[in-house]
């Protein structure tokens, strides 16, 4: 998983899968949606960011459980 936040644009970008991307849906307005050729999501950008998260500079990473 890799996560990228461009302020020149305020898009913050969650990559999930380096699978190339066939489809892209904008599910709600400034959140969208990429999706492999078997419609699974290997993205997420969310647009103006910096209006729709605490802090888009910052990151914070857990692991709950056992991994898989």
């Amino acid at each position: 998983m890799k996560v990228t936040y461009d302020a020149e644009v305020d898009i913050l970008r969650i990559v999930f899968s380096s699978a190339p991307i066939e489809q892209s849906d904008e599910e709600k307005p400034g959140l969208i949606f990429d999706y492999d050729e078997d419609g699974n999501i290997v993205g997420l950008e969310i647009l103006d960011a910096s209006k729709r998260t605490e802090n888009p500079l910052a990151v914070e990473y857990a692991v709950v459980g056992k991994a898989a």
